[in-house]
């Protein structure tokens, strides 16, 4: 696979070593029974296979699911060739799994002082219990796209690392950085006294994101849909902020709002 590891090898389906049969392991969400995660479809398996800090166990794969890979995998990768059925039965029920399943172990933790640079044009993304993962995924996605420099989530009230949030990713979980944190509100007094400013998100002020936004480093905290941030998220923010949508929809979808924002971030004239 060509790729940021400079992996050498043969072309796909040619030299890669496996056996045809049944799978072994049971349906799931893409956490492996194991403590191993299971990713599912191109572009998250492609994007784990090229991350230099992902170490992989094992992957099942139709040879058309290999051939469809960006590059070469090396000659000693451990592949077990598989019809499309027996795919199906390691991945959550109706995936798409493209013929790739992948079984690897979770990324290392990383730290908030890990993350917080100060670049004014690469805002934080904080997520109040967010709790689904296609959200989450979804929101990686953007955060990538619009250079955002980290995620930053809740360990308890937020969704585990797996192949239905890699898969709604597309690839933004291997080389976004996310931050779990114990205490969310103590991981904004942090991200504060780095200098960045706190805007959260709520369709419930008269003040706009645009008129909110300063020209430093910024961190945009949204909430779950619904209940929106907690209280005591609130009281840790700088600003509060509103998308200014029409009065004939009540509000977004929390995956839409953050690619909104992260627009709006990487659009204003001072950044």
């Amino acid at each position: 696979m060509s790729n940021r590891s400079d992996r050498d090898g043969a072309k796909p389906g040619k030299a890669l070593r496996g056996r045809a049969g049944r799978m072994k392991n049971g349906r799931g969400s893409g956490r492996a029974s194991t403590g191993m995660v299971r990713l599912w479809g191109r572009h998250a398996v492609e994007a784990a296979l090229k991350n230099p800090d992902r170490k992989h166990r094992k992957l099942w794969a139709t040879r058309e699911g290999v051939e469809s890979l960006d590059g070469e995998l090396p000659t000693d990768f451990p592949v077990e060739w598989a019809q499309p059925a027996d795919l199906a039965r390691l991945v959550a029920r109706d995936a798409p799994h493209q013929g790739l399943v992948l079984e690897c172990e979770p990324l290392d933790d990383i730290f908030i002082d890990d993350i917080l640079d100060g670049d004014p044009s690469r805002p934080v993304v904080v997520l109040d219990q967010v709790t689904d993962p296609h959200n989450v995924g979804a929101i990686m996605r953007s955060a990538v796209a619009f250079n955002a420099c980290a995620i930053v989530t809740q360990d308890r009230h937020a969704p585990p690392e797996s192949g239905t949030l890699a898969k709604s990713a597309s690839g933004a979980l291997e080389v976004l950085p996310w931050v779990r944190v114990v205490n969310l509100a103590r991981a904004l007094e942090e991200i504060a006294e780095a200098g960045y400013w706190r805007i959260g998100l709520d369709g419930g002020t008269e003040t706009t994101l645009g008129e909110a936004l300063p020209a430093g480093p910024v961190a945009l905290v949204l909430g779950a849909e619904g209940d929106g941030m907690r209280h005591n998220i609130v009281q840790h923010c700088d600003a509060i902020a509103k998308l200014p949508i029409s009065e004939a929809m009540e509000s977004l979808n929390v995956s839409n709002a953050a690619a909104i924002a992260l627009y709006a971030v990487a659009t204003r004239p001072e950044a």
